[in-house]
């Protein structure tokens, strides 16, 4: 007999939580809360640590002290070494290098031999010519032994003539081989000039394949070596050359600048002006503005100026990068008016919530300090207030630099 089966309720009061469970859990997830605020909070606390005790890379200035009754800085704009004179040396004529005599940096002097190229082609040429000449002056010299004798028996036959044992005909022959003599002469004498014109243009073609320096200077480019091709063309992407040297006169060397259409009034002949470049910032050259060239760039809305220097230095070197600030003619008057404290390069000046602002060096960490800017002395501006000359202020650094943020003087 089969067992009758017990069916199965189901019991949903196990699945109830406690009171006691219930308060318990609660517990633990504020605990788990309290614990992971508190590791928040310390490894806030230690990346601000490290971001204080991280040292940043900067570079430093020191004020300078300002001159009193200097001339007053009207505009500044920067530019390049330029020489006046630069000349890239080229052949006349496509032909393969055979000697080159000079290297970079070689001092040369006008008319000096620089490369030659291979003229055996232009000899034999030179050759031909001169051979030509020589055989027009050799049938020149046959034809004048030639007509001393026609004119010998031209004589002979007019005695004949008059002796009547001649016909006219015997004579009119004998002028007629004397006037064809002399005109072989002349034409052989014609021969003779233009043979020499062609061993003077086969002598130029010669001398074409020697360069020489057209004015002293110093060598500052070798562009070709022994072997290579040179042209006075483009050779459309081929191996062949279009120069050879490239020659500057260093007594020639000036400034030239892109002036701001808009202040190109404040510029004139003459004026005093200070260049700084940029390989020696520390180094003020006088200097005087030459010329202003009487065109405009359209695109860029500015006008190039020219401008000498007063003395030449060694130190100065073509394509070199330079500041230029141009001064007024009379001595800065400063009656009235407040005097600046120090002088610091413009780079080191900051905006900050539109204060100006900038960043000392004190123990090895940044200090904020706001300061009055008053105007601008080439590419230095003036602090009224807030620094004194010999503080050190940073000029290159990272944007976001804080105050007490530790830093390192870059070397």
């Amino acid at each position: 007999m089969a067992t009758p089966t017990k069916t199965l309720k189901p019991d949903l009061g196990s699945l109830r939580i406690g009171d006691a469970q219930r308060k318990s859990s609660k517990t633990g997830k504020r605990l788990a809360l309290i614990i992971i605020g508190v590791l928040l909070l310390a490894g806030i606390a230690a990346a601000a640590f490290a971001f204080r005790s991280q040292k940043l890379i900067v570079e430093v200035a020191v004020a300078a002290k300002p001159e009193v009754g200097g001339r007053q800085a009207l505009l500044n704009a920067s530019g390049y070494v330029t020489p006046r004179r630069r000349a890239t040396l080229a052949a006349k004529i496509t032909g393969r290098v055979t000697g080159v005599f000079f290297d970079e940096g070689t001092h040369v002097r006008e008319g000096q031999l620089l490369a030659t190229l291979d003229d055996s082609d232009a000899k034999r040429t030179l050759e031909s010519a001169q051979a030509d000449r020589e055989s027009a002056q050799a049938a020149i010299a046959d034809y004048e032994v030639q007509v001393k004798n026609a004119e010998r028996q031209l004589h002979r036959a007019q005695e004949l003539q008059n002796a009547g044992v001649q016909t006219q005909e015997a004579l009119d022959n004998a002028h007629t081989a004397v006037d064809s003599l002399r005109a072989k002469i002349a034409l052989a004498k014609q021969q003779v000039l233009t043979s020499e014109a062609r061993m003077h243009e086969a002598q130029q073609g010669v001398a074409n394949h020697v360069i020489h320096a057209p004015f002293a200077g110093i060598v500052v480019s070798k562009d070709a070596q022994v072997g290579e091709m040179v042209s006075p063309v483009s050779a459309g992407g081929g191996f062949t050359r279009t120069g050879i040297a490239t020659v500057v006169d260093m007594n020639s060397l000036e400034i030239e600048v892109d002036v701001n259409e808009a202040y190109i009034a404040r510029v004139t002949p003459d004026q005093p002006v200070t260049a700084v470049l940029d390989a020696y910032p520390d180094w003020q050259i006088p200097g005087k503005v030459r010329t202003v060239i009487p065109t405009a760039d359209r695109q860029k809305a500015t006008v190039k100026v020219r401008i000498t220097f007063l003395k030449l230095d060694p130190r100065i070197l073509p394509d070199m990068g330079v500041k230029v600030t141009f001064l007024g003619t009379e001595p800065e008057k400063r009656s009235g008016a407040v005097t600046s404290a120090a002088l610091v390069p413009q780079d080191a000046v900051r905006e900050d919530h539109g204060k100006k602002i900038v960043y000392l060096v004190k123990d090895d960490r940044a200090e904020r300090r706001a300061v009055s800017v008053g105007g601008t002395r080439g590419s230095d501006v003036e602090i009224v207030a807030g620094l004194s000359a010999g503080d050190t202020v940073i000029v290159k650094g990272p944007k976001d630099l804080k105050d007490g943020q530790a830093i390192e003087i870059k070397k």
